[in-house]
């Protein structure tokens, strides 16, 4: 397989915005939020059209230090936007998200950028960047949903055993559907632009299966680390809702 990926026109990548069109004619018509559709829309342009350029740069350079630079960038930006979920004091859990999105997504972006494809240097950017890429914002979905799952059973009355352990189950919900649906009902991004490229199908599996792995244990060991370090905070935020609520 030797073909290389077709390259999108400006003009042919302006027809897939056709069906992006109709579905903000129908939140019009319904009188529904287009403008927020229309910013969603216009900022995921701006967005990657940026990133596109920016990574272009990342790829090109052979600095370690600032690919080292950028994954601190990532692991504190996913720390903070996870907690977006938390209805009390959010700074007061953001160290245990940090903690818990460095060790969990640290050790499982070390396991695979080191140990399957050994990268060489280790920071070779046009790996580096889109695999801590996928790991860290995973890690930050999962923490997200068991703090906002976690801080709904608390407040129920659930003790903290029974509310962890639900929280737990339900952040893996996501990824674990992702387990069982993988090439029966999709073929996920990485796969589909391996193939695009003219990767074989195989190895593009093999490295499909390397991505599966590395955001289940991504995002299972990075909620685990949430649910432990935050404990008495998390019972903390729970009482003082409570209360709250009371008044």
């Amino acid at each position: 397989m030797s073909e290389t990926i077709q390259t999108i026109s400006l003009t042919n990548l302006a027809i897939a915005f056709i069906p992006v069109v109709i579905v903000i004619g129908i939140l019009v018509k319904w009188s529904l939020d287009a403008k927020n559709a229309v910013y969603a829309v216009s900022r995921m342009l701006g967005q990657l059209l940026l990133v596109g350029y920016v990574l272009a740069f990342i790829f090109d350079s052979d600095s370690g230090w600032l690919i080292f630079g950028i994954l601190v960038v990532m692991v504190f930006a996913s720390s903070w936007i996870a907690l977006g979920v938390i209805k009390t004091d959010r700074m007061a859990f953001f160290g245990y998200s940090l903690m818990a999105i460095l060790l969990g997504g640290g050790l499982v972006l070390i396991v695979i950028t080191q140990g399957v494809v050994k990268l060489d240097p280790w920071y070779l950017p046009r790996y580096m960047i889109p695999l801590a890429g996928m790991i860290f914002a995973n890690a930050m979905n999962s923490v997200s949903l068991v703090a906002e799952r976690v801080s709904a059973e608390l407040s129920r009355g659930e003790p903290y055993a029974n509310a962890r352990n639900i929280a737990f189950s339900a952040s893996l919900i996501p990824i674990t559907n992702s387990l069982l649906a993988v090439g029966l009902v999709s073929l996920p991004g990485m796969m589909t632009g391996q193939i695009l490229s003219g990767v074989s199908p195989l190895i593009a599996a093999r490295y499909q299966i390397m991505v599966m792995c590395m955001i289940y244990g991504s995002s299972g060991i990075a909620s685990a680390l949430f649910l432990v370090f935050a404990k008495q905070q998390l019972i903390k935020g729970a009482s003082q809702v409570a209360d709250n609520n009371d008044k």
